[in-house]
């Protein structure tokens, strides 16, 4: 997003991408069968997700080892391509409300954003404008409504779901994807083949590399240098940064890239690494890092799962149920007047993503649930399988997490990667409060089915209630969080560092929060909103 802003700004920009290029339209798997592909597509270390998921990379890339504090859980994803998480997310693309800018103001935990809502709806404005983004008007707390294409209509297990949430007062509505039901720019609406994960051979739904890059490359003002393992920040005698030192990985050279200004924007806890090896006279602890906040504050989204069985979707007789690549509903936090009569155990809350229906077939096509299969083989097995198909369902919620001193990464004074750069050291401890949310998920998940008419097929209990791994949801963010006091936040209010004026952060890493919401669509508008003011701040001279 920020080359695609200073590009067409009419800045020259240099990108370095540590992985290989990634054209979407010739290098989609989107459809393939899975007998066309090695073990008909089973996971690898690349593609953990499986060999047709859009992004390579995983929780252990080869030669770029992590470490975690003896005793705590952390698990890295890290995606090693041009477009990088923007092949392989779901594309929920949910605004952040008002509450999820001014968190401590509302409850009394955690810390305030240096900017409101309102200073960030024109550049979501932008970013849907331009990316594509479906969903419908609500006018729900908290989850503002944004510049639409139409829904998709949703599929029968969908409205089972919708009617038995309606029944329990959970708001049930379509959801916000970032996917086409119409053209727009030039890309065609998607054709409902279901494969989003893929990466899109048609450019139906967003990823870096069909909807940024393309017209950043356009304005002849952006090079991109893939294969490309950054080092670190360099920095001049007056402290200002002066460009990249990174290692070519097809020659093991080590290469120095010099510019006006430096923007970081290699996710999360990545850029807080950079940031800390970034070691020099006029930085000894990392630049940045003056006060010692870069790394700390780590977050990621609460996770936890519960399955269901749904009878009345036994014996259907076949039909396309495919739809775009994702969920055609969801259901948005829903308990905000219960939380301010302190009714819950918990603070903020969760959103609700379920899932189900007549996709491809796979290992988990039966939701975990294959003790519903009758048994026997060959025909009595096909009919049985026949029947059972597209009656499961699953339930997942995201929620928000309390940034906490217990959660951040540091440099591992002992471990460097295969070219010799320092690699981080996670720590991480869920507090009690992310561990009711999950709770309280996990019940509510349990009265949905129910109501529904279903039964449960599998479930999480206490003492942590399924709750996911730390990073295991991938959607980790802060550790280079901005505000409005250097002795409390490395960044401004424009993701600019405070003692290095020409350095900027445009990923994860300066978000204060982590609302219940998927936080993509706030990094692009955060990023544009950053990029535009560098750009006026190069006009200005105010950065030379």
């Amino acid at each position: 997003m920020a080359a695609y802003v200073l590009t067409h700004a009419g800045a020259r920009c240099l990108m370095l991408e540590a992985g290989d290029w990634f054209d979407t339209a010739r290098d989609s798997m989107m459809m393939m069968w899975p007998w066309q592909a090695p073990h008909r597509g089973a996971a690898t270390s690349e593609k953990p997700f499986g060999y047709f998921d859009g992004c390579v990379g995983g929780w252990q890339v080869k030669g770029e080892p992590y470490s975690v504090a003896p005793g705590e859980q952390f698990t890295w994803w890290r995606a090693r391509m041009l477009g990088g998480r923007t092949n392989h997310w779901g594309r929920i693309s949910l605004r952040w409300g008002p509450y999820d800018f001014k968190p401590y103001s509302h409850d009394g935990l955690g810390f305030d954003w240096p900017i409101a809502y309102e200073d960030l709806a024109p550049y979501y404005d932008r970013t849907e404008e331009l990316i594509g983004v479906f969903g419908s008007i609500e006018h729900m707390e908290n989850a503002p409504d944004g510049k639409f294409l139409p829904p998709p209509k949703p599929r029968a297990y969908e409205l089972l779901v919708q009617r038995a949430a309606r029944k329990l007062n959970i708001p049930c509505i379509p959801s916000r994807l970032s996917i086409l039901t119409r053209p727009i720019h030039g890309r065609i609406a998607c054709g409902y083949c279901g494969q989003c994960g893929r990466s899109c051979a048609t450019g139906s739904n967003f990823s870096s590399p069909t909807v940024l890059l393309p017209p950043a490359l356009a304005t002849r003002l952006l090079e991109i240098q893939t294969g490309a393992m950054a080092r670190e920040v360099l920095v001049g005698r007056d402290g200002k940064a002066t460009g990249i030192s990174y290692v070519d990985k097809k020659t093991g050279r080590e290469m120095q890239v010099h510019a006006k200004v430096v923007v970081l924007a290699a996710s999360a806890c990545e850029t807080a690494r950079l940031l800390l090896n970034s070691r020099s006279p006029q930085f000894p602890d990392g630049i940045a890092n003056q006060h010692g906040l870069v790394g700390k504050y780590l977050m990621d989204t609460v996770g936890t799962d519960v399955g269901g069985y749904l009878p009345q979707l036994t014996g259907l007789p076949p039909f396309n149920e495919d739809g775009v690549g994702g969920m055609h509903l969801y259901m948005p936090w829903w308990n905000y007047d219960k939380q301010s009569r302190h009714q819950l155990d918990f603070p903020r809350g969760y959103h609700i993503e379920f899932g189900g229906g007549r996709g491809m077939p796979g290992p988990d096509a039966f939701g975990g649930s294959q003790n519903y299969l009758g048994g026997g083989y060959g025909a009595q097995l096909k009919q049985e399988v026949r029947k059972l198909f597209g009656a499961f369902i699953g339930f997942s919620c995201r929620g928000e997490m309390i940034p906490n001193e217990n959660c951040y990464c540091e440099i591992d004074p002992t471990v460097v990667d295969e070219w010799g750069i320092p690699v981080l050291r996670f720590h991480w401890k869920w507090s009690d409060y992310e561990i009711n949310q999950a709770r309280h998920a996990q019940q509510t998940f349990h009265e949905i089915i129910a109501t529904a008419g279903g039964k449960v097929t599998y479930s999480s209990g206490p003492p942590n209630w399924g709750i996911s791994r730390g990073g295991e949801i991938i959607h980790e963010v802060g550790t280079v969080r901005c505000g409005n006091d250097p002795k409390t936040s490395p960044l401004n209010a424009w993701c600019q560092a405070w003692d290095c004026k020409n350095l900027f952060v445009t990923d994860g890493a300066p978000l204060v929060s982590n609302a219940d919401k998927n936080p993509t669509l706030t990094i692009m508008a955060l990023a544009w909103r950053t990029a535009e003011h560098l750009a006026a701040e190069m006009r200005r001279g105010n950065l030379g």
